[in-house]
């Protein structure tokens, strides 16, 4: 049998947050950060919870006690698993939000932003050393630039608050 190699992202959103983007933009997002870098399973869960629920999952699975913007949590099959699963975004639309004032961002940019950067972690990216932290950036800023957002990390772009993301 096959496995399923189609593109596919699911949106569940338990929050009652007005401002959500569709889940057609995020379907956009998620396919822009895998078109040209990936090969293979492309289907993508994501979850916008409210804050109460993003700072159980990071105190269950980081140990952190906070609600944070993004968390990736990458699939790994089983063997002879066939999948077209990825991994799983939980976002948290208050916190994207709120960082989006903060930052002088438009909040879609860094729903955007935050969308691409969870993705680019389940394809296996991260940003613990420096050198790549450079890289993952700079994937994040060409995948963003082909969709026409500014450059989350250029403090003139956006504010004059240069803050990494937090994963």
């Amino acid at each position: 049998m096959k496995p399923f190699l189609g593109f596919g992202v699911y949106v569940q959103n338990r929050t009652v947050r007005k401002g959500v983007p569709l889940s057609a933009s995020f379907a956009t997002w998620v396919k822009a950060a895998l078109r040209r870098r990936h090969e293979g399973r492309q289907q993508v869960n994501i979850v916008l919870f409210a804050e109460n629920e993003a700072r159980a999952v990071n105190r269950k699975y980081r140990g952190k006690d906070h609600a944070t913007n993004v968390l990736s949590f990458a699939y790994e099959p089983m063997p002879g698993e066939s999948t077209g699963l990825l991994g799983d975004l939980v976002i948290c639309p208050a916190i994207v939000a709120r960082e989006a004032a903060q930052q002088g961002k438009r909040a879609r940019d860094h729903f955007a932003h935050l969308t691409v950067h969870g993705t680019l972690h389940l394809l296996g990216h991260d940003h613990e050393k420096a050198a790549d932290a450079t890289r993952m950036e700079a994937l994040e800023r060409g995948i963003l630039a082909d969709l026409g957002i500014p450059d989350p990390y250029e403090p003139g772009a956006n504010s004059a608050n240069k803050k990494r993301v937090s994963k």
